[in-house]
């Protein structure tokens, strides 16, 4: 699933080693602030959908300032509308109502948006801009 959401960057196995990487230390901590979901397929994945937890300054509408995002959403090409993505990311409110977390943001593809929206997300008022350094 990392190779089929390959972009421009560095070489591809290079990316790969630091995602691995990436999720391996941070998925280690039982009580850290990311977790990931999956549907298990022999010899792999059939789908997975990562949670991590973002510390901002709190504000009126999120007085502890921690707000969750859900990322990584993917599911293997020849299993897909089976249910599998939607079962991880339903996972993910719970984990994050545990750790206190109240307001959930993503990003959805066209495609998507539909799973979203029948699990309860909506499209909010505010565009997502980038810098890229």
């Amino acid at each position: 699933m990392l190779a089929s959401t390959a972009r421009q960057g560095p070489p591809e196995t290079v990316r790969q080693a630091a995602a691995v990487e990436t999720l391996r230390r941070r998925l280690a901590d039982p009580e850290g602030d990311m977790a990931a979901f999956v549907v298990e397929r022999p010899g792999g994945l059939a789908a997975c959908a990562v949670g991590t937890i973002e510390h901002r300054i709190g504000g009126p509408a999120d007085p502890t300032g921690r707000t969750g995002y859900v990322f990584s959403v993917a599911t293997d090409p020849d299993l897909r509308r089976r249910g599998h993505s939607r079962a991880c990311v339903e996972a993910l409110p719970g984990w994050f109502r545990a750790r206190g977390v109240r307001r959930i943001d993503l990003r959805a593809s066209a495609e998507a948006e539909p799973l979203y929206a029948s699990l309860g997300f909506v499209r909010t008022p505010d565009p997502a801009m980038r810098l890229t350094l």
